[in-house]
């Protein structure tokens, strides 16, 4: 899991509700960048898909998908992460 600060700390540094950007990097295989929004959007209880980009290495290996949702409160933040950390094929959240 990543190292994420308390939800104490992100509620003295950010006022809430504000977007949040969310960076998954992963292998693009086996509907990554559909599982990664789909984990977001299920989450954060959103009717549609959260805004997010796409980004692909030069060979096509790995897909970096950015994704910027509001949240509404720092738990929201640390539960989103909570959830993409433990997908198949992730290499990186930030």
């Amino acid at each position: 899991m990543v190292n994420l600060p308390s939800a104490e700390l992100l509620e003295s540094q950010h006022t809430f509700p504000c977007t949040w950007t969310f960076k998954v990097i992963g292998y693009a295989d086996s509907n990554f960048t559909a599982r990664v929004v789909s984990a977001a959007r299920e989450e954060l209880r959103m009717d549609n898909d959260p805004p997010y980009s796409l980004r692909s290495t030069t060979h096509g290996r790995h897909v970096a998908v950015t994704l910027e949702p509001v949240c509404q409160s720092a738990q929201q933040v640390l539960a989103v992460y909570a959830r993409l950390s433990g997908m198949d094929g992730l290499v990186m959240l930030l």
